[in-house]
């Protein structure tokens, strides 16, 4: 069986969880007999030394079966590809690969218009798309929330999108619904690595009988963490993400002020992340008014500690700082990869109460669940980990170990070989 991943971005050009997941997937049917497994990941001109005259799709760093989409003039009101040369391009590579299978992890950078073509092209291929968020159905970032005031979105409209989205009106959101919905009718399967995605996608006219739950997997690791001293405190804590806006590390920033404004200071939070240039200018100002402002203190009154990107083989080390892991997203935050990788590591998680943390983690078993968005339910959160005796061993003893990525694997061949 010959499957092409089609992925936005390369990990390790940007990182991020849809990427990583797609390329773990990739890695994994590497190592299946029975499977020829192709990369076709996106890039953009975040990484311009790529993109030289008259290349559309390349090799990636000399490794066999990995592609890069060099997109150009992408198309972010319909999410669409703007170049037809590019379109041609990968009209050619389908029918060079000639692949059984196409796995779609993303649309941008992309276009969703290439599941069509993918259908116009090799007409008896299967077409699997994975959503990693609501793209199709929302057109702020996919979030599914309210800029009007920050709220959850539960049911998009032609109204409701032009009132967070105003540069364009209602009709075009009408009309994007339309051609979104046309060009996925081209795809057999589709899946989510979060089941409480299923209904969202079915209120917005999908087919619910095509979509199949498949989690996702991580190679399977272990840390055995240090015995814990009598009456040591577990106050430290990590942030593993993207430094954008849905995210919430603004959230966690204030909980830190909040928290010092009460005279607690006992504690230490490490960043670990980049692509703040992916944020809105007003969050990344105030990301980085926090920062500057926390370098200005002497370092023994430091409480936050910036360490910046890290590659997937640091993790280790970076986890092995930390106590407990953050998650303060402001979004349905569809699966949150990060708490796979902290409880591989032994580590509880502290996160928002909606989507995928919600419908992972029980809220005093294996971690802690805070209002989503609510500062001082964060820090509430962050003082009773510091300071209740027992909280962190009990929450580790529930921990149970996140999927691998061999039972990921399995449970999307299974998609593949379905009638």
């Amino acid at each position: 069986m010959k499957v092409l991943i089609v992925s936005l971005y390369h990990p390790e050009l940007v990182r991020g969880g849809a990427q990583q997941i797609a390329f773990e997937l990739f890695e994994g049917l590497k190592q299946r007999p029975d499977v020829e497994a192709y990369l076709l990941a996106s890039a953009d001109h975040n990484s311009p030394a790529l993109f030289k005259s008259g290349a559309r799709i390349t090799g990636f760093d000399g490794r066999p079966n990995e592609f890069l989409f060099l997109s150009y003039d992408y198309d972010h009101a319909w999410e669409k590809g703007g170049n037809v040369v590019l379109i041609e391009a990968f009209k050619e590579f389908l029918e060079l690969i000639q692949p059984d299978v196409v796995h779609f992890h993303h649309f941008l950078t992309l276009g969703i218009d290439l599941l069509t073509l993918t259908r116009r092209v090799l007409p008896e291929v299967k077409i699997v798309f994975t959503a990693h968020e609501f793209l199709a159905i929302c057109p702020a970032n996919g979030h599914m929330v309210r800029r009007t005031d920050a709220s959850l979105c539960t049911r998009a409209s032609a109204v409701r999108c032009h009132q967070c989205r105003p540069e364009h009106p209602p009709e075009h959101y009408f009309m994007r619904e339309m051609w979104m919905k046309r060009h996925l009718e081209a795809v057999d399967v589709f899946t989510t690595p979060s089941r409480f995605m299923i209904s969202h996608y079915a209120a917005w006219g999908l087919d619910e009988s095509k979509f199949v739950h498949v989690t996702n997997g991580l190679l399977p690791r272990s840390m055995q963490l240090p015995a814990a001293s009598k009456g040591e405190r577990r106050n430290r804590f990590g942030f593993f993400a993207q430094l954008v806006d849905a995210k919430g590390l603004q959230v966690l920033l204030r909980a830190v002020t909040l928290l010092r404004a009460g005279g607690f200071t006992d504690f230490a939070v490490e960043i670990n992340g980049d692509n703040i240039h992916f944020a809105t200018p007003e969050c990344r100002a105030e990301i980085e008014a926090f920062l500057a402002e926390e370098e200005k203190l002497p370092l023994g009154e430091r409480n936050v500690v910036f360490n910046g990107s890290y590659h997937h083989d640091q993790l280790r080390a970076r986890m092995a700082r930390v106590d407990w892991v953050v998650v303060p997203s402001v979004w349905w935050e569809i699966f949150c990869l990060v708490i796979s990788e902290a409880w591989s590591f032994g580590r509880p998680v502290i996160a928002s109460n909606a989507g995928g943390p919600a419908e992972r983690i029980s809220d005093g078993v294996d971690g802690l669940l805070f209002e989503l968005g609510d500062v001082r339910a964060l820090a509430d959160a962050i003082y009773r980990a510091c300071t209740e005796e027992g909280l962190w061993d009990n929450l580790v003893q529930g921990i149970k170990p996140p999927a691998r990525r061999d039972e990921m694997v399995d449970g999307f061949l299974a998609v593949y070989g379905a009638a």
